[in-house]
């Protein structure tokens, strides 16, 4: 049976690559754009691939969000980690179903929600901020993407340490890592593994040193950059504008010292 479109559920309203908005269905509320106004309600029982016509005779297609969709259309009051780092943080670190992952520095959520979709449905994930206003946002992020329900959220300060013993793993997004670093040794268990991002090659260098310190082993820091190509026969090039430098990724091993 094909999966039709609920009242309270999300869409994504795409008009062209550049035009595209993540928006909730009800059942009296209308959405206003450049190309006319689009009855929400309307879109109730239809399927997602359709097409849908506003009242300036423009056609928008309505398509399915996925988790990438969430995160980019995600509150923003804190600068997140986009897709290109996510995507390596989840493999290196193993992140999947029935998994229990703890992350310093929530933000906007952006990598909370990705955790939550791999440790999904019998996992868990503790993530630790102390900014109320963060915590608000990335409870409204991790509830559209109906992932709320697998991450618990605590308002403390990760430097005082972490209330969960013997996780499988551990990410760190804060600016002065390496104060976090033993609390993550002591609640990770024995070869869990760590990722810590970093804006700055100085506060990489500082976390490196602090691993080797305190009982980590197969360091490795990379940079991911990712670069989009306009695909057209016989005129394909590369975008010239790119998310480029976002951070420094440190990935680490505990093992027993």
């Amino acid at each position: 049976m094909e999966e039709v479109i609920h009242e309270g559920d999300y869409v994504l309203l795409y008009f062209d690559e550049k035009r595209k908005w993540l928006v909730k269905v009800l059942e009296k509320k209308e959405f206003h754009t450049h190309k006319g106004i689009i009855k929400l309600g309307e879109l109730i029982n239809r399927r997602f691939g359709e097409k849908i016509e506003s009242s300036l005779k423009a056609y928008f297609w309505v398509l399915k969000p996925t988790l990438y969709d969430f995160i980019m259309h995600a509150e923003r009051p804190t600068q997140i980690i986009y897709p290109k780092d996510i995507g390596l943080i989840l493999v290196k670190l193993d992140v999947s179903s029935g998994k229990k992952v703890v992350e310093a520095g929530t933000g906007s959520g952006a990598l909370t929600m990705a955790l939550a979709n791999a440790v999904k449905p019998s996992g868990i994930v503790y993530t630790y901020e102390i900014e109320d206003r963060f915590i608000e946002s990335a409870k409204r992020n991790l509830e559209k993407a109906g992932l709320l329900n697998y991450v618990i959220i605590r308002k403390r300060n990760a430097k005082n340490g972490f209330l969960e013993k013997n996780v499988d793993a551990i990410v760190i997004d804060v600016s002065e890592p390496w104060e976090i670093i033993p609390k993550a040794y002591e609640a990770l268990k024995n070869g869990g593994v760590l990722a810590s991002f970093s804006p700055t090659i100085n506060q990489a260098e500082k976390t490196v040193e602090t691993l080797k310190k305190t009982g980590f082993i197969d360091l490795s820091t990379v940079e991911c950059l990712v670069r989009e190509l306009r695909v057209e026969a016989g005129k394909t090039r590369p975008f010239t504008r790119m998310i480029g430098h976002t951070g420094y990724i440190t990935f680490a091993r505990k093992i027993i010292s």
